[in-house]
C-alpha cells in the first residue's frame, strides 16, 4: 500500500515563505499526476497546483506568482514553495497523487499539513 505524507507546515508571519513536501512510500507503484490542495476553516477544499510526471504545471490563480510547485522523480517527492504568504493562505494543505499499480492509477491523498499565516 502506498503512503503520502506531508510535511513542511507550520506558523509563519504574511509576507514570509514555507517550503512544503510530500514524500511517497511503498513498492510496486508508480506516479503520475501529483497535486497540492488546501482547505480553509469552513471552506470547501480547493486546488492550489498540480504537476505532471513530465513536469507540466498548473495553479490556482489565487497562488500564481507566489507558489511553486515541483518534483523530484527519484525520491518520490513534490514540493511546494510558498512566498509572500497571506492570513487568505491559512489552511490545511493536502498532497494528493495518481498512483500507477498494473496500469491502473489509483487516487492517494496525504493527511496534511496546517499552514498558518498571521497577520
Amino acid at each position: 500500500q502506498v503512503q503520502l505524507v506531508e510535511s513542511g507546515g507550520g506558523l509563519v508571519q504574511a509576507g514570509g515563505s514555507l517550503r512544503l513536501s510530500c514524500a511517497a512510500s511503498g513498492s510496486g507503484f508508480s506516479i503520475n499526476t501529483m497535486g497540492w490542495y488546501r482547505q480553509a476553516p469552513g471552506k470547501q477544499r480547493e486546488l492550489v497546483a498540480t504537476i505532471t510526471s513530465g513536469g507540466s504545471t498548473v495553479y490556482a490563480d489565487s497562488v500564481k506568482g507566489r507558489f511553486t510547485i515541483s518534483r523530484d522523480n527519484a525520491k518520490i517527492t513534490v514540493y511546494l514553495q510558498l512566498n509572500s504568504l497571506k492570513p487568505e493562505d491559512t489552511a490545511v494543505y493536502y498532497c494528493n497523487a495518481y498512483v500507477v499499480v498494473k496500469t491502473i492509477s489509483y487516487l492517494y491523498w496525504g493527511q496534511g499539513t496546517q499552514v498558518t499565516v498571521s497577520s
